[in-house]
């Protein structure tokens, strides 16, 4: 998440939609990239996010995120078009040194809008998108810092 061209490859997206008044943004670093932002209760709201375009190779089993933040609780978003208005989600809370968090398939839930739904099986060779959420009414200040994500 320090490569340019990735950097820009990705986009917010927050309560907004929903009427809600959440910031964030995404901002450069060469050691990885932040998340960061102020999440507001106000007209609803309380969450905001951040999504890429991804894919990863057919015989992945594993997804490893390394991060850093400040003791808050965030949501790793996969979506895919199988299930194209689900989203697959495991939540993680970030230390303040960095740390190498490891996913298997079988740790994410299919949710729609919050709620958790049936949905067809999660293959990591499916996903076309990752993001990171922030909810669960977590109000005020967030930094999360980015450095990779890799597959095997």
């Amino acid at each position: 998440f320090s490569n340019a061209e990735t950097f820009r490859s990705g986009r917010v997206v927050n309560d907004g939609v929903m009427g809600g008044i959440s910031q964030s943004r995404l901002r450069a670093d060469p050691e990885g990239m932040f998340f960061e932002g102020v999440v507001s209760l106000a007209n609803n709201g309380g969450f905001a996010s951040m999504r890429f375009p991804a894919s990863f190779p057919q015989l992945t089993n594993l997804l490893e995120l390394v991060v850093r933040g400040e003791s808050k609780r965030y949501k790793f978003i996969l979506r895919t078009e199988r299930a194209a208005q689900v989203v697959y989600e495991s939540d993680f809370l970030a230390a303040p040194s960095w740390q190498s968090l490891r996913f298997k398939v079988e740790e994410f839930k299919s949710s729609f809008r919050g709620r958790l739904v049936q949905a067809p099986p999660l293959s990591f060779s499916d996903v076309s998108e990752v993001g990171i959420l922030i909810a669960d009414k977590q109000e005020g200040d967030f930094r999360l810092q980015i450095k990779t994500l890799t597959a095997s």
